[in-house]
């Protein structure tokens, strides 16, 4: 586990993207029936009742959908994964919003003195491009994409880099999300966790016993308090 100084005595927050930060399913879901187009099948995901699947990625879409035309073929799901990435590119923030009181919160933290960052499992240049255009890339101190390093989430390793570089200390951290994924990358990383549920999950959140599950960001720094951070 790596050791920080810078910080030491100041609260981390690494907070996971998508389905914590924003709702991106929408444009995830647009670029992943630009794939099913092309190959000849027609949009095969719906906005809205697959917006879950969406959160687990591109390759969980596209293998959604080719299940639905009994096409599932592991081969094709990686030979369309770029393509779906290409589209994505293209039109990052034409559907994604973020959820209500997210803005206010993260300046009140910052205000606050809040370490903040981020780790997903999407790209770190798409994630990039899509903070910068949700106009809130500047209060997060690091972000940690699923390439950055040689490993992703669930390993702890994407989340203890994204406290180092945003200048925190780990044993004053802890992560927010909104899967299992995120779970088991805070228990391997040893450290809380906050869920949000705000009805998007495929898991039931509160089986995972978190050390607090809240269904709005404006319950997030009541959470912060509760797990003394």
């Amino acid at each position: 586990m790596p050791e920080t100084s810078i910080g030491a005595g100041m609260k981390t927050i690494i907070f996971d993207l998508d389905g914590t930060l924003a709702n991106t399913s929408g444009d995830l879901i647009v670029a992943a029936n630009y794939c099913f187009k092309d190959m000849g099948y027609g949009e095969l995901l719906d906005p809205i009742r697959d917006a879950p699947t969406a959160f687990r990625g591109g390759r969980a879409m596209l293998r959604l959908g080719l299940s639905r035309v009994d096409a599932l073929n592991e081969a094709v799901v990686g030979h369309y994964y770029p393509f779906l990435l290409m589209a994505y590119s293209q039109s990052i923030s034409e559907h994604t919003y973020l959820f209500p009181s997210v803005r206010k919160v993260i300046r009140r933290l910052t205000d606050n003195g809040f370490i903040l960052g981020i780790c997903t499992n999407k790209p770190e240049a798409l994630a990039e491009t899509l903070m910068r255009a949700l106009k809130l890339r500047d209060p997060f101190l690091s972000l940690i994409g699923a390439d950055t390093l040689a490993t992703r989430k669930p390993d702890p390793m994407p989340f203890y880099e994204a406290v180092a570089r945003a200048g925190g200390a780990l044993e004053r951290s802890c992560l927010v999300g909104d899967t299992i994924t995120d779970y088991e990358t805070a228990c391997a990383a040893g450290v809380p966790s906050i869920l949000v549920d705000f009805g998007l999950a495929t898991q039931d959140l509160a089986k995972l016993r978190p050390n607090a599950l809240i269904s709005h960001f404006d319950q997030l720094e009541a959470s912060l308090d509760e797990i003394n951070l």
